[in-house]
Parts: C-alpha cells; sequence; structure tokens
C-alpha cells in the first residue's frame, strides 16, 4: 500500500462534504485519522441559500440568518397559515457556511485542504487512487459528492428537476410579514406545470422571492425573469433593488445512486441520492445521514453495504412518478396535502419521521382522482427495487 495514504479522502466541499468533514473532527474514532478534502473552487461567495425545517435547537444554529415559527401555503382554492410547531423554519447563507466550516476545518492538522479539480476516481486492490487536474492522491476510503455526468440519461426511474431562480430584493416601503415565509404560492399561471412562488421575508423590507418549478425541462432565463416581475407587479411591488440572485437546478428522482458505491468509494450528497426526491431539500437530510454515516464507518469497513432506503423512498417513487406523468397536477397534489393534514405532520412525513398509521391516513387525505393515480403508480413501480 502507498506510504503517503490518507485513511479518508473527500471530493467536493458542498454541504455535504463540509458536514462529514466537520463531523468527522468532532468525533474521537476519528482523531488519529488523515484526512484530505478536495475542491475545485474557493468557496466563499453565497452561492445558494438552504432552508430547512427541524426542533427548536439544531446543529448549526449559529449560522441561522432567520428563522420563523408560522408558515402559508397558497394555492387557487387554498390559503392556509399555520403554526409550525414543534418545527422552526430555518434559513442558512451559504457563505456563512462555508466560513465558518472551513475556519474550523484549518484548525485541526489532521485534515488538509486542496484546491484542485476531481478528474476521475480508481479502486485498486487496497487504495482508491483519485487524479486531480494537478497531481493523484491516495486514500484507504473516498466519499465523493461530484455527480456522475448523464447518470441519470438512459434512467427507467421517473426523473424531473426542480429548477429556480430567486431574487433577493429590497423595497422603498415595509411590505412583507418578517415572521411568516410563504413556503408554496401556486396562485401563477401553472402553463400545465408544477409551478409556484416561495418566500422567504428577512425583513419588512427584505426578503427572497424565488420562482421554482418541478418539471422535465428548465427555463430560458428571461422566462424566469419574466413571472418574478410579473408576481411582484400582482403584489403590488414595483419599486424594489435587486440585491442579489440565485438560481439552480436539483435532480429529483429515487434513481438507485447507491449501485455505484463500491467497497472503498461511497458517493455522498446530491450524487449519492441524499437529496429528497419529493420535495428537493437536502441540507436536513445531509445532517440526517452523515449522521447515519458516521455511526456506520466505526463497525463497517465495506462502503458498499451502506444503505439508506426505506419505504420513504418508494412513497417518492409513486409521488414522481405521477408529477412526472401528470405535471400538471402539482397545485392539486400538495393543495390537498396541506389543507386535509395538520402541518406538523405533513412536515413528519417529508422528514421521514412518521409511522405507518400517519402514512396511511395522509395518502387516504388525496381526493379520489389521485389516489387512483398513486396507486397505478404503485403497481407500475413495484418491483423497481
Amino acid at each position: 500500500m502507498n506510504e503517503k495514504i490518507y485513511d479518508y479522502i473527500i471530493c467536493g466541499a458542498g454541504a455535504s462534504g463540509l458536514i462529514l468533514a466537520s463531523s468527522m473532527l468532532d468525533d474521537k474514532y476519528f482523531s488519529n485519522k488523515k484526512i484530505l478534502l478536495i475542491e475545485k473552487e474557493n468557496k466563499n461567495l453565497n452561492d445558494r441559500t438552504w432552508s430547512f425545517w427541524e426542533g427548536k435547537n439544531g446543529k448549526f444554529d449559529d449560522l441561522v440568518s432567520k428563522s420563523w415559527t408560522n408558515a402559508k401555503f397558497i394555492s387557487f382554492n387554498t390559503n392556509l397559515e399555520f403554526n409550525l410547531n414543534p418545527f422552526k423554519y430555518k434559513t442558512i447563507r451559504s457563505s456563512d457556511f462555508y466560513k465558518e466550516l472551513f475556519e474550523k476545518l484549518k484548525l485541526n492538522e489532521q485534515i488538509k485542504i486542496i484546491n484542485s479539480e476531481v478528474k476521475k476516481i480508481i479502486n485498486d486492490k487496497n487504495e482508491v487512487v483519485v487524479h486531480t487536474n494537478t497531481k493523484k492522491f491516495f486514500g484507504k476510503y473516498v466519499f465523493s459528492s461530484i455527480l456522475k455526468k448523464d447518470i441519470l440519461k438512459n434512467s427507467s426511474f421517473p426523473y424531473l428537476k426542480q429548477h429556480f431562480e430567486g431574487w433577493f430584493i429590497k423595497t422603498e416601503k415595509p411590505l412583507f410579514d418578517e415572521n411568516e415565509p410563504t413556503l408554496m404560492d401556486f396562485s401563477i399561471n401553472q402553463k400545465n406545470e408544477t409551478r409556484f412562488i416561495y418566500i422567504l421575508p428577512f425583513k419588512s423590507k427584505e426578503a427572497l422571492i424565488e420562482f421554482t418549478l418541478f418539471s422535465k425541462s428548465v427555463l430560458k432565463k428571461s422566462e424566469y425573469e419574466k413571472v418574478l416581475k410579473q408576481y411582484l407587479a400582482n403584489k403590488g411591488i414595483n419599486s424594489y433593488k435587486i440585491l442579489e440572485k440565485e438560481k439552480g437546478i436539483i435532480p429529483m428522482t429515487c434513481y438507485p445512486f447507491e449501485k455505484h458505491n463500491s467497497e472503498r468509494v461511497l458517493f455522498i450528497g446530491t450524487a449519492g441520492g441524499w437529496t429528497k426526491a419529493s420535495s428537493g431539500y437536502t441540507f436536513k437530510n445531509i445532517i440526517n445521514k452523515t449522521e447515519l454515516l458516521i455511526n456506520f464507518l466505526k463497525r463497517e469497513k465495506d462502503l458498499s453495504k451502506f444503505n439508506l432506503r426505506s419505504r420513504f423512498n418508494f412513497y417518492d417513487l409513486i409521488l414522481i412518478d405521477v408529477l412526472y406523468n401528470y405535471n400538471h397536477l402539482g397545485d392539486k397534489i400538495f393543495s390537498s396535502l396541506f389543507r386535509n393534514n395538520k402541518p406538523y405532520k405533513v412536515l413528519n412525513f417529508l422528514d421521514e419521521k412518521t409511522n405507518l398509521i400517519d402514512e396511511l391516513k395522509i395518502m387516504y387525505s388525496f381526493p379520489w382522482s389521485i389516489k387512483i393515480l398513486f396507486i397505478k403508480a404503485l403497481f407500475k413501480n413495484l418491483f423497481k427495487y
């Protein structure tokens, strides 16, 4: 075995790579391990905003820029305002997250951080070789958050894209209720797709307004801008300054990413299927799955045995299948979900914390026209895994 070998190499310093590296440093089990973190970019910009719900005390509360205890859901026939108790809805700016985590990692001598682009990862018999654009590195185990190119291209699993553009705006007058975010507002032209506006009000004059779609194809940049401008105008918001913009594409699929894992290589984050397929939420999922991975590493050596699949993956697959084939029904599906169930039950369900009885009640809460589509999708995908 190569003498200059790392115990663990982490490829990619996004949320999953940084949380994994930080969690290893927090655990005494890894105190004598040599860790290498490889990232091609200097992570110092606010390239995304992570929002999630959790209990009042969380792992990264010191980084939360804003939290809320109430929320809204809006559609053409539904207008709900509800308390999130026992949860809080929290937002973290990625620039704050990167700064805090990198500062922590740089203070620890057992981890080395290099800026380089990973080109390929090759399994040898007793080690893994990571080739970058500058040199190659050797590790006993490798964790990669780099999504393989075209991995979903010919998949038999239904695949939607959650794509969005958001504007951080500042208005001249106080126009926002800073105590109540809007999780989904479907009261825009759906154009036979699943389209909604997402609003995070940080102050009475400042908010993130985001146009989001769950659909097969992305739009031209001008189309996102047109919808955002029209939405703001319809709300009487005509005078505002755009402080920042964000955009992104998140895969919504139940594709079995874990089949690409091996004894010494494990894909993490979105590349490992850690994004919640039915909602696109990733940050909280990463925290939960990293905790499971840390415990797994203490007792197992074969990374291919790390399997996170449960019945919730099948629920997600059914929903994605229906939205894939009947994309215009997104408004009706999500309106029924929030209108007919207690908010904390919905959030628990999306967090994969409910029991079977709760899940059956949620499924029964949909109108029969939707339930029939779910049943058809169930039998269609029964033997996918």
